[in-house]
């Protein structure tokens, strides 16, 4: 009977120690699964982290950009309505130019025509002698 009792106990001990053993494996899964989800867990806040600090950075860039083009607008159409301002001052110009060219040739047609009323008119048929009258042949 001792040796039944003996190698029940050593069984008995077997079995315990198995089951020790499959308890520290299903701990040690355990552990190393939960090891692997924090992981996991880390890496993809790491990623949102760095998308998010991605989409701030392309934002704030997005934001200069539209800020610098707006000055450029804004500048180009200063630029554009100083054109088209200078263009009409110019055109003014020249219409006045025009104006005054056409009123001071209106005042001298107007004292040429009264100059010529007062001329003298030619004799007809003088046959080319100066007022009609015979100065002597050449």
């Amino acid at each position: 009977m001792n040796i039944r009792l003996e190698k029940m106990k050593q069984k008995q001990e077997c079995e315990r120690r198995k089951r020790i053993a499959e308890e520290k494996h299903k701990e040690w899964v355990q552990k190393k699964r939960e090891e692997e989800r924090r992981e996991r867990n880390r890496k993809l806040s790491k990623e949102m982290a760095e998308k998010a600090t991605r989409e701030l950075e392309k934002m704030q860039l997005q934001e200069k950009a539209e800020v610098k083009y707006k000055e450029w607008l804004k500048k180009k159409r200063a630029e554009e309505a100083e054109k088209k301002k200078k263009e009409k001052e110019k055109e003014k110009e020249r219409e006045a130019e025009l104006q005054e060219k056409k009123t001071r040739s209106e005042k001298i047609f107007q004292e040429w025509l009264q100059n010529a009323r007062n001329k003298p008119r030619p004799v007809l048929n003088d046959y080319g002698f100066p007022h009609g009258k015979s100065t002597g042949l050449y």
